[in-house]
């Protein structure tokens, strides 16, 4: 095993996950594409630039984005997720945040005219020009032990209270016998960002507790209106003191070079290689 490729216990947790091809002629070592793929989201590299040791760099990223549109890789992080919760290894004290990632010039590259675009890839690409240049929002929920649960891509402007439910609603972890997917946390921690009437209303609506700080704004407002604005929310702040294992998720998340700075142009390859990332740290902990 080199640096920055699979070691045989990732390997063999994923290798029966990855399709294979019934006809046509031999392929490239699956082994050796994939060990490709991780080399290039470690260190950043551009897809030309990879080692001679791991083939034709076109095969290498031809293969990368099948996967990519197929799902493999989110497929895979159920899979290792759906393995976790049937042993109870899976904490269900979810936390959701945001880190914004500064996207290289040349994930700008996309949008020409004349050239074809994929009817599941947003028009935007998740990207957005603002004052500190082109941005995008990795919005994460991470269990009780910082493993990734889900994943969703926003231009680098998008407000966290938004995206905090179709966050939450793409959490789903496969039972490995009968039974529905599991999409229901325990409980909740998220900072201010998220504190707003509609967001906790929809988690007492599924049923779901949670631990978020009332803004100070808020509290005045509550005040004012004397006994027409409500009681308090509920706030635990032990609970809340748990919020940092999300933060160093993301700094797990970002020894991935290729993760750190975004440096793929089209949203579903950058959400991929994030979900490989995410494989990675599952795949050291169970």
């Amino acid at each position: 095993m080199r640096r920055h490729e699979l070691t045989d216990q990732e390997w063999e947790l994923l290798a029966p996950l990855i399709p294979r091809a019934v006809t046509g002629r031999p392929r490239v070592e699956d082994r050796r594409v994939i060990n490709a793929m991780v080399y290039k989201i470690r260190t950043g590299i551009s897809w030309r630039d990879l080692p001679e040791r791991y083939g034709p760099w076109k095969t290498v990223y031809t293969r990368f984005r099948r996967y990519a549109l197929d799902g493999v890789f989110t497929r895979a992080l159920q899979t290792i997720q759906a393995h976790a919760d049937a042993t109870g290894d899976i904490d269900w004290l979810v936390q959701i945040d945001s880190t914004i990632v500064r996207a290289h010039q040349h994930a700008a590259a996309t949008g020409r005219k004349g050239g074809r675009h994929q009817p599941d890839e947003p028009d935007d690409h998740a990207l957005v020009r603002c004052r500190g240049g082109l941005t995008t929002k990795v919005h994460l929920a991470c269990d009780g032990k910082g493993r990734p649960l889900a994943v969703l891509l926003t231009p680098g402007q998008r407000h966290d209270n938004v995206c905090a439910r179709p966050l939450l609603e793409r959490i789903r972890v496969p039972r490995n016998g009968l039974g529905r997917p599991r999409c229901r946390p325990d409980q909740v921690i998220a900072d201010k960002a998220y504190s707003s009437r509609g967001f906790r209303a929809y988690l007492r609506k599924r049923g779901i507790a949670h631990t978020i700080p009332e803004k100070t704004d808020q509290r005045r407002h509550r005040l004012r209106r004397g006994c027409r604005g409500g009681r308090p929310p509920g706030f635990d702040r032990d609970t809340y003191r748990q919020r940092n294992v999300i933060e160093r998720c993301f700094n797990r998340l970002k020894s991935f070079r290729g993760i750190a700075t975004r440096y793929e142009k089209t949203a579903t390859s950058y959400e991929a290689a994030v979900t490989l990332a995410s494989f990675l740290l599952w795949a050291r902990s169970v």
